[in-house]
C-alpha cells in the first residue's frame, strides 16, 4: 500500500511560501536566532524536518515553534536522508496549498537575507518557475569556501550540466524556491535514487518533463548569484558520499542520453518482398 503523501493537510494554512529546513542531528549546528529572525520576517513559512535524529534536535525544534507561529515540525520516525527528508517536505507544503514552496539548508550557509531575497525575485517575475542559488565568487560577494570543496564542487557541476544538457552553474546549493504547478507535483510524487544528488534529479524532472508533461521551459529556471554564503563546519557529505553522487549523475546523463535518442529515433516502414 502506498502511503499518499499528497492528501490535503491542515497543519498548514498559510498564504505565504513555504521553506523545508531537513534536520539530522542539527541540535550544535543550528542558529535558533537567525531562524526566528527568519520566521519573524512576516515573508515566509518554515517547516521543519526532522529526519529522524538522535540528538535534541527534536527539542530544539519543539523550542522554536513554540517561539513562532510560523514555524511548523514534521517529525520522521526514523532517518531516511536528506532527498527524502526534503521530498515529504516538499510534498506536505504542496498539500497544504503553498503556491511557493522551496529547501534551505539547517546550517544556514546560505542566509535567511539571501533566502528572501530568492523568494521576492520569484514572487516578483511570475514567467519564473524557480530560482536557485549560486554560490559565485566575485566582487562584492562574500562566499566562503574551502578550496577543497570550491574545486570538487566544480567537477561535480561540470558532470551535472553535461548530464543534464543545460549550463547549471551551481547544481548543489542547498537554497533553491519553486512556483507549486503540475511538473513540481509530477516531479517530487517519487522518491530520488541518490540522497547527494537529489537536487541534479528534480532538475532533470522538471526539464525534460515526466510522462504525459513536458519539461518546462529552460527559460523559467533563474540563477541568482548569492552575495553570501558560509562554509559551515560539520557537513555531513564525505569524499565517497561525493564520488556516489558523481557516479549517479553519470549514470542519470547515459540513461537520459539514450531516451532522448530513442524517442529521436525515425521508425521507417518494412518493406516486404513482392509476392
Amino acid at each position: 500500500m502506498t502511503e499518499n503523501l499528497l492528501a490535503p493537510v491542515t497543519a498548514l494554512r498559510d498564504p505565504r511560501p513555504t521553506v523545508v529546513v531537513p534536520c539530522y542531528n542539527e541540535e550544535h549546528r543550528m542558529d535558533e536566532h537567525a531562524f526566528l529572525v527568519l520566521s519573524d520576517s512576516g515573508e515566509v513559512q518554515l517547516l521543519f524536518v526532522n529526519d529522524g535524529s538522535t540528538d535534541g534536535t527534536r527539542h530544539l525544534l519543539d523550542r522554536l515553534k513554540r517561539k513562532s507561529d510560523a514555524i511548523t515540525v514534521l517529525d520522521l520516525p526514523q532517518n531516511l536522508g536528506k532527498a527524502e527528508a526534503v521530498r515529504r517536505g516538499l510534498l506536505h507544503s504542496v498539500a497544504s496549498g503553498a503556491a511557493i514552496v522551496g529547501y534551505l539548508d539547517a546550517d544556514l550557509a546560505t542566509p535567511g537575507g539571501e533566502l528572501l531575497r530568492m523568494l521576492r525575485l520569484l514572487e516578483g517575475r511570475p514567467e519564473l518557475a524557480a530560482v536557485f542559488g549560486s554560490r559565485v565568487a566575485r566582487l562584492g560577494s562574500h562566499i566562503e569556501r574551502s578550496p577543497f570543496r570550491h574545486y570538487t564542487g566544480r567537477v561535480f557541476a561540470t558532470v551535472a550540466s553535461m548530464a543534464l544538457g543545460v549550463a547549471v552553474y551551481d547544481t548543489q546549493c542547498g537554497a533553491k524556491v519553486f512556483r507549486v504547478n503540475p511538473n513540481l507535483v509530477a516531479a517530487i510524487e517519487r522518491p530520488f535514487r541518490s540522497p547527494w544528488s537529489f537536487d541534479v534529479l528534480l532538475c532533470q524532472r522538471l526539464f525534460d518533463g515526466i510522462s504525459e508533461l513536458p519539461g518546462l521551459p529552460i527559460s523559467s529556471f533563474l540563477e541568482m548569484p548569492l552575495d553570501e554564503w558560509t562554509d559551515v563546519t560539520g557537513s555531513k557529505v564525505n569524499v565517497f558520499d561525493g564520488m556516489a553522487a558523481i557516479v549517479d549523475v553519470v549514470g542519470m546523463g547515459i540513461t537520459r542520453r539514450r531516451r532522448k535518442q530513442e524517442r529521436g529515433r525515425v521508425r521507417l516502414p518494412i518493406r516486404r518482398p513482392p509476392g
